[in-house]
């Protein structure tokens, strides 16, 4: 649960950050070097963010299987139902939260690509 959690910090941090690069360079007021370098810097993150896309559902269908694994042990071991449900209860708990980030990371990366692509035809028509 914690690495979906740390993915959907480090995601949200460079939306956030690529929102005000994005609003700085579509005012004017961001620095412009030659337009493969501008693309480059504006693109800076995405990488990361679409991995985060990728990973988040990973690692909760992970969760999945490890609180399966612990439903299984806990009713083989015969511990009774509360110790299968928790295993459950995890299992769907890091499916969701897995889903949820990347949702949450996918509609924005998703304008940020738009975005550059935006950017890209500004920088050609200058040429």
């Amino acid at each position: 649960m914690w690495p979906i959690l740390l993915i959907s910090v480090i995601g949200v941090a460079i939306i956030v950050n690529r929102v005000f690069v994005f609003r700085k360079f579509f005012n004017g007021v961001y620095r412009r070097e030659t337009p493969q370098k501008t693309l480059d810097s504006l693109s800076h993150g995405f990488i990361w963010v679409s991995s985060g896309i990728t990973a988040a559902p990973m690692l909760g269908i992970l969760g999945t299987v490890t609180g399966i694994i612990k439903t299984f042990s806990a009713l083989n071991i015969d511990e009774g139902h509360t110790a299968a449900t928790s295993g459950m209860s995890e299992a769907l708990i890091t499916t969701a939260a897995g889903l949820v980030v990347a949702l949450i990371l996918l509609f924005p990366y998703n304008w940020m690509v738009s975005q550059l692509s935006r950017a890209a035809a500004i920088l050609e028509n200058e040429e």
